[in-house]
């Protein structure tokens, strides 16, 4: 069966910011690259994206895989340069042949959405690997489908598992459809497996797929093929997954109460999660957040309007240091984050 077309939304750029190239011969006291893909950060993050842009262009061209990366983020979300997704795609690949993490998933997304599936395929594959939960959802379909993969459905289970998990509403809606037609004990290892890619820190190799098990009569109707359906903003390749406290099949996440900041808070600075389109994906992205992240429960998120975005900001904090600590731990768990002065 064949995907339905995606679009991708964007949310606002953080930038990626590379080790310092050499120090130059000459000894006018130039920014290193790394400090000039900061300022263009920094740029963005004031709302000047054609300054960003001018910043990161030239170290682009120059092969720095930050700004590279920085330049698809720019042409993907259309901020300070025509919104141009091939071109987009060309400097994510530019920045993945480097090596770049987050550059190789968003150019197998887009490569995905340009209808280059197959094309997309192995970079999608080495993304659900580590645990990029669009990935996740992707594979899940395909293996289930048996489109663009061998039909695996123990495999697709398990994928389709840790994205629902990982809070991807359209993966909490394949999974219950799922449920209808995958017969229980394939299910069962499917969350079993959904476990053990949790606990392992090797990577999952699903090229090697177990040939998959022969049907079995259940009485339910023909299994239809899943669809996939447009996707949230991006997120950040390389979440680790939460140990699950016990291997049971994912329904719609429960809604969780507002988080009430522990003590009151005092400053000047803040913190920014994100820029969306829609209100809604902001407050589902705190209701995850403040869930992952301990200490970001304490603080009180604020849902800034700016004509059609709106951003996701969280504070009080009393200093720069503050918030950068907070920003840390926002980030190792797996989302972006960065530092705002009132």
């Amino acid at each position: 069966m064949r995907f339905l077309a995606m679009i991708l939304a964007g949310t606002i750029l953080t930038g990626s910011i590379g080790t310092a190239l050499a120090q130059s011969s000459q000894p006018a006291p130039a920014l290193q690259p790394a400090e000039t893909t900061k300022a263009g950060v920094d740029a963005w993050g004031q709302g000047d994206y054609m300054k960003a842009v001018s910043i990161w262009r030239p170290l682009a061209f120059a092969g720095e895989p930050d700004a590279q990366f920085n330049m698809g983020q720019a042409y993907k979300l259309g901020r300070g340069v025509p919104m141009d997704l091939p071109v987009a795609a060309e400097w994510f690949r530019k920045a993945a042949v480097q090596g770049h993490v987050r550059a190789e998933d968003n150019y197998g997304l887009l490569l995905f959405q340009q209808n280059k599936r197959e094309e997309a395929m192995p970079y999608i594959r080495k993304s659900a690997d580590r645990s990029e939960p669009r990935a996740q959802y992707l594979l899940a379909t395909a293996l289930y489908n048996g489109d663009l993969a061998p039909r695996d459905w123990v495999r697709a289970y398990a994928l389709m598992t840790q994205a629902a998990k990982a809070g991807l509403p359209q993966a909490t809606t394949s999974l219950a459809m799922m449920d209808q037609y995958i017969p229980e004990a394939q299910r069962k290892q499917g969350l079993a497996l959904a476990t053990q890619m949790a606990l392992s820190s090797r990577p999952l190799v699903l090229a090697a797929a177990e040939p998959p098990a022969p049907p079995v009569k259940t009485g339910r109707p023909a299994p239809s093929a899943i669809r996939t359906t447009d996707l949230p903003p991006s997120q950040p390749a390389a979440v680790k997954p939460v140990k699950p406290a016990k291997p049971a099949p994912v329904s719609a996440p429960a809604a969780k109460p507002a988080s009430k900041p522990a003590v009151a808070h005092e400053g000047d600075w803040l913190i920014q999660l994100g820029a969306f389109s829609e209100d809604a994906r902001a407050r589902a992205l705190w209701s995850s957040l403040s869930g992952k992240v301990k200490t970001l429960g304490a603080y009180q998120p604020a849902y800034i309007k700016s004509g059609a975005v709106t951003r996701l900001q969280a504070g009080p904090l009393a200093s720069e240091a503050e918030a950068g600590k907070l920003c840390a731990a926002v980030r190792a768990a797996g989302a972006d984050c960065m530092v705002r002065h009132k």
